[in-house]
């Protein structure tokens, strides 16, 4: 899902990474990642949304917690206090809020619904002071803006519709995850950062299930195999694999290459559920599609406008 900014010293360490290493984790991020919306639409048919959420985080971050602690991580205070900050956006109001919605409305949908992150970001970075609003990134808003109007006004009342407007709120909550965490001091190790997070995200997510009686409505024997399938795939391969994926690629490559996932996943989830779960492809999700993943184009190009016009300003 989403870009975290590198501070200034991760990107001074980068180093030349392997090939193999480089290939194999932008598949995780652009394709792996954009598979787990069909995944989470199969693992919520038998197991209550947030226990869903709440067991793919808890087994993920106890893993890496644990290998990052045999290479010799050691948590300080503040990274506990800084992980639950981003545990929350991130896990349980962004994750949370997906894996419920998707009990309503298709992996695709909600896959094109989360690729308005960019949006999100620009918007509450204009609004915190990090972003400038040009024309490149404010026709991307606006297309993008379209883009979710034209999504969500096919999805009808109801359940439906709220199931869409909590996609964009956990969409907006990742957002405003981004933007604050340059300002939060976060572990170097690669493994800490991204275990402290999923273990709060997942204390958060079973807490919520716990209050609100998830827990007493799971019945075991109703539990499908196809659900238990879906969040073995969601733990290995959609936390521990992909997430560290793109832990890693943030050293060694800049923000907005690793980025480029936000124009491959929608596309992934939308194919991989119209030919695996016969969902729907007509006109109004084509249209959609063209218009957010022209939005991300554009918000792109108008960062790296802003950032070219920055350093000529610096060199004059």
């Amino acid at each position: 899902m989403a870009t975290t900014p590198v501070d200034s010293a991760t990107q001074a360490v980068r180093t030349m990474p392997s090939r193999a290493y480089m290939l194999l984790s932008f598949f995780a991020i652009y394709v792996v990642w954009g598979t787990t919306y069909l995944a989470i639409r199969y693992a919520v048919e038998s197991i209550p949304p947030l226990l869903t959420a709440g067991f793919r985080h808890t087994a993920a971050g106890l893993v890496l917690f644990a290998v990052a602690w045999s290479r010799g991580y050691r948590p300080r205070r503040l990274d506990l206090l800084n992980g639950a900050i981003l545990g929350f956006l991130f896990f349980f109001i962004g994750h949370g809020s997906l894996h419920w919605a998707e009990q309503y409305v298709s992996s695709g949908l909600a896959a094109l619904l989360v690729a308005s992150e960019p949006i999100w970001i620009l918007l509450i970075g204009a609004a915190l002071g990090q972003e400038g609003i040009n024309w490149l990134n404010g026709a991307g808003l606006l297309c993008g803006l379209a883009g979710v109007v034209i999504l969500t006004g096919g999805v009808g009342h109801g359940g439906h519709l709220w199931a869409a407007i909590a996609v964009l709120v956990g969409a907006a909550s990742w957002a405003l995850g981004v933007c604050i965490s340059p300002r939060l001091a976060l572990p170097r190790d690669i493994l800490g950062r991204a275990a402290i997070p999923l273990i709060w995200g997942a204390c958060f997510l079973l807490a919520a299930a716990a209050v609100s009686g998830e827990f007493s409505a799971l019945h075991r024997t109703a539990i499908s195999q196809r659900s238990l399938l879906a969040l073995g795939y969601l733990v290995v391969f959609g936390s521990i694999v992909a997430f560290t994926a793109y832990n890693w690629l943030l050293q060694h490559y800049s923000a907005t290459l690793v980025a480029t996932h936000t124009f491959v996943n929608p596309l992934v989830a939308v194919l991989v559920g119209w030919l695996w779960a016969g969902e729907a492809l007509n006109a109004r999700v084509a249209f959609a599609t063209a218009a957010i993943l022209a939005a991300i184009v554009l918000i792109q190009r108008g960062d790296r406008h802003a950032e070219l016009q920055a350093e000529a300003a610096q060199s004059d």
